[in-house]
């Protein structure tokens, strides 16, 4: 609901709930420096009330919003403007009330009044901020006829003003049609640069839900056509492998030759097709299914996956692991493939005789995963396009023609799913450390929905890179 009308408008409410504590806060500052300081004779003890009175009231406001707001279905519009309007009612009727006992017409805060008006205009309908004003006039002119005729008492500021104004006729009628006017001209300001600001928020949501409708359109069509491709290139494996091993019978040198290119190519591109598929599926799919798994076993099963391919390379993997680790909430499978995808990046990308190293760091709430190795890095230039798709920086194109520039971009699927960051630290020639930051608990709504499967072994590798490059959840 984040970014729509309805939850700005619950943002607005809470902001103007807000601003009412520090509303009565000032009422009761302002009366006692009026009354000690300035020797004002004002009704202390009424406005001390009034504050009083303001602060409860907001209280209830804000316990009934937080109740309307607390549910999963999302709030109507037509709620929270009742309840705005509701609180700009007994807004009206206590700011008539403060400037009764402070002075009536001559007390300058008055034109307080035109705040409100403002906020009405934000906050409600043109409608209902017109009948909002119709009130606030009402109230003014009651306040002034009233002091006026003598129905009511008026209590002078004294000193302040000089002589009373309240039965000045000329005076009276004067600020009441100034302020009126006022109040009604600010509405019709406010309401109309509302109503501007909402049709543009309506029509940024639409074009909103209309992207990403088509950005779902678009994943599914890759993930048909992905998935078609890959039973193709599965079917031409399944041919050429048993002319390579000899099944079919012998066949000359030059021939296996080229057979032989052509698997290592179908292997190739079934890997690309793969990867593709499941960053595909990720995308498409809302929600994974978590469970609580060992940080430590995830760690060395990746670990495992590539010291086969670390020691053609004589490179050596350091593991450090907190003992606190622990346990963490999540899709171990998914965690793990991550891990180890980004250690075959480091051993790809690392020269022969090299060292990697994996941390492990118990941080509390998170856990952060760190894979440092000495290799090839990544240019600072290409720093911002680590984590986008098919990418692959310059240098790793160079000393790698096979890569799909997938990995990294799955990386990122992973973590944010899980609530993480992820980033990048990176000096060409000097090596790379990519660091995961994991919560042992994800925010709720991520753990619901059906597992996702991933062609475990069929690794999709690409240079890891980049001084400093950061994706998060958020």
């Amino acid at each position: 609901m984040n970014g729509t009308p309805e939850a700005n408008l619950i943002r607005r409410a809470y902001w103007f709930i807000r601003i009412r504590w520090i509303a009565a806060g000032a009422v009761v500052a302002i009366t006692f420096f009026a009354t000690r300081a300035l020797h004002i004779p004002i009704r202390a003890p009424a406005l001390y009330a009034i504050a009083g009175t303001l602060a409860a009231y907001n209280l209830v406001f804000l316990i009934h919003l937080r109740r309307v707001t607390a549910g999963p279905e999302p709030v109507p519009a037509s709620t929270v403007n009742r309840t705005a309007a509701l609180q700009i009612s007994f807004d009206l009727l206590a700011l008539g009330a403060l400037v009764h006992f402070s002075g009536g017409v001559e007390n300058p805060f008055l034109f307080y009044f035109i705040f409100h008006m403002i906020i009405a205009g934000i906050l409600l309908t043109r409608r209902a901020a017109f009948l909002q004003a119709a009130l606030a006039v009402s109230i003014i002119t009651a306040v002034a006829v009233l002091e006026y005729s003598g129905a009511v008492p008026h209590h002078c500021l004294g000193r302040y003003v000089g002589r009373t104004l309240h039965d000045n006729a000329l005076f009276v009628t004067g600020v009441s049609f100034v302020l009126a006017s006022t109040i009604f001209a600010a509405v019709y300001m406010a309401t109309s640069i509302s109503s501007a600001l909402r049709e543009r928020e309506a029509a940024l949501a639409a074009t909103n839900a209309l992207l990403v409708e088509q950005d779902c359109i678009k994943s599914e069509y890759v993930f048909r056509v992905t998935h078609d491709i890959k039973g193709h290139l599965s079917a031409i494996r399944s041919c050429l492998d048993p002319v390579v091993e000899g099944v079919t019978g012998p066949v000359p040198p030059e021939q296996l030759n080229l057979i032989d290119r052509a698997r290592r190519r179908s292997d190739t591109l079934l890997t690309f097709v793969k990867a593709l598929l499941e960053l595909t599926r990720m995308r498409l799919s809302k929600e994974i299914v978590m469970d609580a798994f060992l940080i430590e076993h995830a760690v060395e099963s990746a670990v495992s996956y590539v010291e086969a391919r670390a020691a053609t390379k004589s490179i050596v993997v350091d593991q450090a692991i907190d003992d606190t680790a622990g346990w963490i909430t999540g899709a171990r499978v998914y965690v793990e493939e991550t891990i180890a995808n980004l250690l075959a990046n480091s051993v790809k990308y690392s020269r022969d005789g090299g060292r990697i190293a994996i941390r492990v760091t118990d941080e509390g709430e998170t856990v952060l995963v760190e894979i440092a190795d000495r290799g090839i890095g990544i240019p600072e230039d290409e720093i911002p396009r680590v984590f986008d798709e098919f990418y692959r920086a310059t240098n790793a194109r160079a000393a790698e023609r096979d890569g799909t520039g997938l990995g990294l971009s799955m990386a990122r699927q992973v973590v944010e799913r899980h609530g993480g960051e992820i980033w990048i630290e990176s000096r060409e020639g000097r090596g790379t450390t990519v660091s995961m930051r994991l919560p042992r608990n994800p925010p709720r709504g991520l753990s619901v929905g059906p597992a996702l499967d991933f062609q475990r072994g069929e690794a999709y590798h690409e240079g890891s890179a980049g001084r400093r490059g950061v994706a998060q959840s958020g």
